[in-house]
């Protein structure tokens, strides 16, 4: 019975466990489902085959039409037509370390999953480097289609502090020469991954153009609701696409999912329209506006018997100085063994003095010194009086200057018309080395970069999925999104413990008696039990024996009848044999065979 109990728990105890596995993982998918924050756009792609079949991948193909620019940089020799290293240093830094001498090369991942698939690798850290191609054909915002600009990013090193961002060049003079590419060159839009310590960013930058005196302002993207971690830890490819419409609404997606969305006029710092009113920089607080709330009642007054001086506590006046006090000794004497140095002069280090070391004569008493009675809270003490408070009557609000018409209003409802972009470049300095830059592309159309996506990084990251899709992966992955998981695995993790712990001792005792007893069944020394029931039979057959043998055999004839021990035969009472009956009759199998192995061995 125990032991189907027992069985029972333990299919029990692992059944909830994997219950709890499977609807952790359901409420990972309810999540993925209800918020909406998180959307997954990516169709399952054509060119992956189902099932255990090979996952082929080509470059993607690039049709210039549909292309502002593309390099996917598996043709080594054509791509590095496109890029052009910067020459350039950059302003208000030393000389030593002004230099773009950051080194650029093409070449495969450090995990080869296609040896033809390339990309642009920043092989050098904890150093500037910037490198710069030419839109195949610049980008004019004033059509009305939007910007996608996508691309890929492989943290080899992981990051801890640096940046993987694209920079999209203005059109004009100043970046006609990309040799002279630097952090000061005009930019139109700054997008990409970012991190340095604890700080992680997903920048979008755009620089707007004041329609009005022509300053150009920079403005930022509120942060995304989620913090990006992975990417800079997992050391995988991950794709970054930002696409903004012409009705100034933007998306960003990391992976297919959108991390940050919004629009260019409310959701940027500072906004891009400046307020319509500000404060008069002339006005000035008058001297008489009286901004209390509540002031002193004027008409309370100190009670009489209020003591302002009176101390917060005062001396037990109940307190008795405890027996055994000597107030006669010091806690502390001088060393009556020290003796003034022989160097000690008193010109230089004044009057010698022996260290004062505890008194020995108050280790064993209750104190010493001058007895003081502890201190107790001041019944009389009430601090320090003040009036009460009350509404002012002549309260006239927080005083605010003025507002007057703002001279540099100016109202761009059509912030996405940007300046037209002309080149993209990387800027960076990063402390890690090895940052593989792939598949970057910008169009005009969000279906032709979905399309470009599904052959190249989908396929690359099913393969990789699928290479490394194990159930430790992912409850590693499931305890990262649920860490409360980890608790509940470790609570079901004792129980299991102690079920099988107790199964296994509650049948130890049982399985303990039956192997003493087996291991006295194949022995044939005496038993206690055993050489009771000797006894008894030995007295039964001189009981039963002739009188006429023992007489005609003597006295002699007693020994001859116990060959099976050397001890003289033991004498039993009437009630001795009663009792060795009553256990014969309570054990009668054990028993018999016990007697009919003893009765052969007294025939032999």
């Amino acid at each position: 019975m125990k032991a189907k109990l027992g069985r029972a728990l333990i299919y029990g105890a692992c059944f909830s466990c994997i219950l709890l596995m499977t609807v952790a993982g359901a409420e990972v998918e309810a999540d993925n489902f209800e918020d909406g924050f998180v959307e997954d756009v990516q169709d399952e792609s054509p060119n992956v085959a189902a099932g255990d079949e090979e996952i082929v991948y080509e470059s993607p193909p690039i049709e210039p039409k549909k292309f502002h620019f593309a390099d996917h940089f598996d043709n080594v020799e054509e791509s590095r037509k496109l890029w052009t290293l910067s020459q350039a240093k950059k302003d208000d830094i030393a000389e030593e370390i002004s230099k773009y001498d950051g080194i650029w090369n093409w070449e495969s991942p450090q995990r080869i999953v296609w040896a033809k698939d390339k990309g642009l690798v920043l092989k050098s850290k904890a150093k500037h480097a910037a490198i710069s191609a030419r839109l195949s054909k610049q980008f004019d915002f004033k059509k009305d289609k939007p910007l996608v600009v996508q691309y890929e990013v492989t943290l080899q090193e992981g990051q801890e502090c640096g940046g993987s961002y694209l920079k999209l060049l203005s059109a004009g003079k100043e970046t006609e020469d990309l040799t002279k590419f630097n952090d000061k060159s005009p930019y139109t839009i700054m997008f990409g991954p970012d991190k340095c310590g604890n700080d992680v960013k997903m920048h979008f930058i755009f620089r707007h153009v004041n329609p009005i005196n022509g300053t150009i302002t920079e403005k930022h993207c509120n942060k995304p609701k989620n913090r990006l971690e992975e990417p800079f830890k997992d050391k995988l490819p991950h794709l970054y696409q930002l696409v903004v419409h012409p009705d100034n609404s933007f998306e960003i997606r990391v992976d297919h999912k959108i991390i940050n969305e919004g629009s260019l006029l409310t959701d940027f710092k500072p906004a891009v329209n400046p307020p319509a009113e500000i404060d008069d920089p002339n006005d000035q607080k008058p001297a008489n506006w009286d901004e209390r709330e509540k002031i002193p009642d004027p008409s309370s007054q100190k009670p009489d018997d209020w003591d302002e001086d009176a101390p917060p506590q005062l001396p037990d006046p109940n307190a008795v100085m405890p027996d055994g006090w000597l107030e006669d000794e010091p806690d502390m004497i001088f060393d009556p063994t020290a003796s003034k140095p022989d160097d000690w002069d008193a010109e230089i280090d004044g009057e010698w003095e022996a260290p004062l070391v505890d008194n020995p004569a108050c280790e064993k008493a209750v104190g010493c010194g001058k007895w003081k009675a502890p201190l107790i809270p001041n019944p009389e003490y009430k601090g320090k009086w003040r009036a009460a408070m009350i509404e002012n009557p002549n309260y006239q609000g927080k005083w605010a200057p003025r507002k007057i018409q703002n001279p540099d209003f100016f109202e761009d409802l059509k912030p996405f018309r940007m300046t037209p972009i002309g080149a993209v470049g990387l800027e960076l300095w990063s402390m890690s080395s090895d940052i593989l830059f792939d598949n970057l592309i910008i169009t005009d159309d969000v279906n032709v970069a979905r399309d470009f996506a599904a052959n190249s990084f989908d396929i690359k990251r099913k393969y990789i999925d699928r290479e490394s899709d194990s159930f430790f992966n992912k409850v590693v992955e499931l305890t990262k999104t649920y860490p409360s998981i980890w608790g509940v695995s470790l609570v079901a993790f004792v129980i299991l413990l102690v079920i099988v712990v107790y199964y296994k001792f509650s049948r130890a005792k049982p399985q303990d008696s039956a192997a003493k007893a087996a291991d006295a069944k194949k022995t044939d020394a005496l038993q206690p039990d055993d050489e009771d029931q000797v006894d008894a039979e030995e007295d039964d057959a001189g009981d039963d024996s002739d009188p006429s043998a023992d007489k005609a055999n003597g006295d002699n004839s007693s020994h001859e009848s116990t060959p099976l021990s050397a001890s003289p035969k033991k004498s039993k009472s009437d009630l001795d044999d009663k009792e060795s009956k009553l256990e014969q009759n309570a054990e009668p199998k054990e028993t018999t065979a016990k007697a009919t192995r003893k009765r052969q061995v007294r025939k032999e």
